[in-house]
């Protein structure tokens, strides 16, 4: 059995992998950390956006390449903690959205299950763009859990 986590390099998705790190080590199950890298947008900081507009205008787009050296420093921290735990893992960077990419793993893989942590690096902007643990809920193809 593996277990199939996403993370992005927030503190919910390290959340979520220390969860499916600690089951699968005390089930003797393996790990699959994903992480998705698209041009992403980058917020330049500030006050609290007022709305779309506000937030169109602090954003900024961050380079692919940009994008895969965080994401593989993200997946080796992973395959770092996982491994220190004695826990088999494989870390695969996807490229694509989210919320198609990940789902796709889910149906490709044997996998058993899916974790996700509650909010991600885009959390704070959920009501503008939407959440992507909640889309993953609903077009993951295996069970998924969602870690605060």
């Amino acid at each position: 059995m593996t277990f199939l986590v996403a993370v992005d390099g927030s503190e919910a998705s390290k959340h979520a992998l220390a969860h499916a790190t600690d089951l699968a080590e005390r089930l003797g199950e393996s790990l699959l950390v994903v992480q998705a890298v698209e041009p992403a947008v980058v917020d330049v900081g500030g006050d609290e956006p007022d709305g779309f507009d506000d937030t169109a205008g602090r954003l900024v787009a961050k380079a692919v390449e940009d994008a895969e050296t965080d994401a593989e420093r993200v997946l080796e921290a992973a395959r770092d903690h996982a491994a220190n735990a004695g826990v088999e893992v494989e870390t695969e960077l996807l490229y694509g959205s989210p919320l198609q990419v990940i789902p796709d793993v889910t149906e490709r893989a044997d996998v058993e299950g899916l974790f996700v942590g509650h909010r991600g690096l885009s959390g704070r902007y959920e009501g503008l763009v939407g959440s992507v643990a909640k889309g993953l809920v609903e077009r993951s193809h295996v069970p998924v859990t969602v870690v605060r």
